[in-house]
């Protein structure tokens, strides 16, 4: 992907970066003034020193009376570096403040952002990918901020300085200077424009080994499970290898071009050399002036030493910003409306009408219809991929419906509030996801100002109290990521209390006993009872988890083929009788 200056999609995300730049702009400012005054204190020592040549030394007659300004003219120079010292490091710590302090905005927001997209861009980008922005992008701008901003500004600034402190001396001696100055911009301009799809294909790159990598890890049990370490060393080597090429073809850029900027820098001291040299033995110039364009002489060199450098880290800054904005920038689909009709509160009353759920054409919901009052229990059974859990994902409005409309309280989802919305939903999902943190802090993760007393509480109603109290530490157990070291029930058991602790209008249960005993699971229907006035959806495979819900649905093809109670729907032909008959045995012989 070729970005160009010109590019809409570039300026766009230079803008951006500006935003969080421009908070901090008087420390930018100010580390560019003393950088101004620690490049414009650079006259003084050569001429000093020019000074010394022509006017203490001279031709050696009579140096003994003119030795007297020799030490001040030393202490003058010592002056002047101590006080560029002192500017310079008085610069970079306002450069490098002002680009930690942009790094935190910058860092803090983009979590913001990705805090706010939808289901749907999780679903097309992966994690790895995302922390990339978060780390090796990032660095590269702080790196700009702190280094290159005031490292281009001094180097041009030196470079001009030099240039017309050469003139001052010596007309002939700057022409012969500017010859090299076509060949120093050729080069640096053919340098940009090769190198930065290059960055750019690097990043691409480092992104996808990062995924890699964090996939991997994250699924480290698996792999080993089924002792594919191996194959997936195989794989990362893949990857680490395309990686690493990238690196070199960038590279391959750089080494090309830093050596001519390494010649033409030499080039300078072969003109002064060969042109000075020839001037002072003619008597055209003093040697005063000869040693005085010398000491200049560095401050050219050193901006064309630095151009290859400095337009890599160019480069890759630009191509980071790119990266990053491109994330950021993306808006999700599902977002609060500008006027939101909710309460503050929802109450729970949820109905579907006509709902059909498409994806890529591909039907996940087709027309389906129903009605749940407030407080009552509904249970829904199908098969995998019958379309359960979209149901569920479209009453948390994680997606928007293809057609048809999705109501709660009577009102469109997609016109409430989407905090409001969520806030009244406790939902348990089929994946169990427990954080790194104590047994208590997941199960308080709704509301971290919950008392000991409520956490316990939910813990009991998801049957999950008998467990904790056995462990070492009790509700201050420490899981590990993911919930590692809890068994796959007591995952779903601690999952079922975070939902159930902030009291929701609406109570999801997605599969969420599925891993738990018969009886664990009989005495989680009885805690489920005691709900005042929540609405509760049940989806699971298994019979006894549903039959005691006021209403049961069955799905399958993203149709609603069978309603009813566990009475009316184990009389009639179909799925729900089917399963139940597999489960629990003869229908008549179960209901004699």
């Amino acid at each position: 992907m070729r970005k160009r200056l010109n590019d809409p999609e570039w300026k766009r995300a230079l803008k951006w970066f500006y935003r969080y730049l421009t908070k901090y702009k008087w420390k930018l400012g100010v580390g560019l003034v003393l950088i101004t005054f620690t490049s414009i204190l650079t006259i003084v020592n050569p001429k000093v020193a020019g000074f010394i040549v022509d006017d203490i030394i001279g031709d050696g007659v009579g140096i003994a009376d003119r030795m007297d300004a020799l030490p001040m003219a030393l202490l003058m120079m010592i002056g002047v570096a101590l006080l560029r010292a002192v500017f310079r490091l008085s610069a970079q710590w306002f450069f490098e403040t002002c680009s930690q302090d942009m790094l935190y905005d910058m860092r803090d927001g983009v979590y913001r952002s990705l805090l706010q997209k939808d289901f749907a861009f999780y679903n097309r980008n992966r994690t790895g990918d995302l922390m990339s922005r978060q780390t090796g992008d990032m660095m590269a701008i702080r790196h700009f901020v702190a280094y290159v901003i005031y490292s281009i500004y001094e180097n041009v600034l030196l470079f001009v300085i030099a240039l017309v402190m050469i003139f001052s001396v010596d007309w002939r001696i700057g022409l012969a200077m500017i010859l090299v100055l076509p060949m120093s911009a050729f080069a640096t301009y053919r340098q940009s424009k090769i190198i930065k799809p290059r960055f750019m294909k690097i990043r691409d790159r480092f992104s996808s080994l990062n995924a890699f990598a964090q996939e991997n890890i994250s699924g480290n049990r698996v792999v080993r499970a089924f002792t594919k370490e191996d194959y997936e060393i195989e794989k990362f080597d893949v990857e680490n290898e395309a990686y690493r090429q990238a690196e070199l073809d960038a590279a391959k850029v750089w080494t090309k071009y830093v050596p001519i900027f390494e010649v033409l820098s030499s080039l300078l001291t072969v003109l002064l050399m060969l042109v000075g040299g020839i001037m002072c033995i003619k008597g055209a110039m003093s040697l005063g002036n000869m040693v005085m364009i010398n000491s200049y002489l560095w401050m050219l060199n050193m901006p064309l030493r630095m151009f290859g450098w400095l337009i890599n880290d160019y480069q890759r800054f630009t191509t980071s910003v790119v990266k990053i904005y491109a994330t950021v920038s993306e808006k999700p689909l599902i977002t609060t409306p500008l006027n939101p009709k909710s309460e503050k509160k929802i109450r729970g009353e949820v109905e579907f009408k006509d709902v059909s759920y498409n994806v890529e054409g591909e039907p996940i919901l087709d027309h389906v219809s129903f009605k749940v009052k407030q407080g009552e229990t509904v249970g829904i059974l199908g098969a995998t991929g019958s379309g359960k859990t979209t149901i569920m994902n479209l009453i948390c409005r994680f997606y928007d419906v293809t057609d048809g409309q999705v109501l709660v309280d009577g009102i469109d989802v997609r016109e409430m509030e989407l905090h409001t919305l969520r806030d009244g939903i406790g939902l348990a999902m089929q994946d169990v996801f427990l954080f790194s943190d104590t047994i208590e802090g997941n199960i308080a993760y709704g509301d971290p100002d919950c008392t000991l007393d409520q956490v316990k509480w939910a813990a009991k109603m998801a049957d999950a109290d008998g467990f904790i109290n056995e462990m070492t530490d009790g509700y201050d157990t420490v899981v590990g990521e993911r919930g590692i070291g809890l068994s796959g029930g007591q995952k779903q058991r601690i999952a079922l209390a975070r939902a159930i602790l902030k009291k929701p209008a609406i109570v999801i249960l997605d599969d969420t006993t599925s891993a738990v005993d018969m009886e664990t699971e009989t005495q989680i229907q009885k805690d489920l009872k005691l709900l005042e006035n929540e609405t509760v959806f049940i989806i699971a495979q298994r019979i006894s988890s549903l039959r005691d819900a006021d209403k049961i649905l069955v799905v399958e093809e993203g149709k609603i083929v069978q309603e009813g109670t566990h009475e009316e729907l184990i009389k009639q032909d179909g799925y729900y009788r089917t399963v139940y008959e597999h489960q629990l045995g003869d229908l008549h012989s179960r209901t004699a």
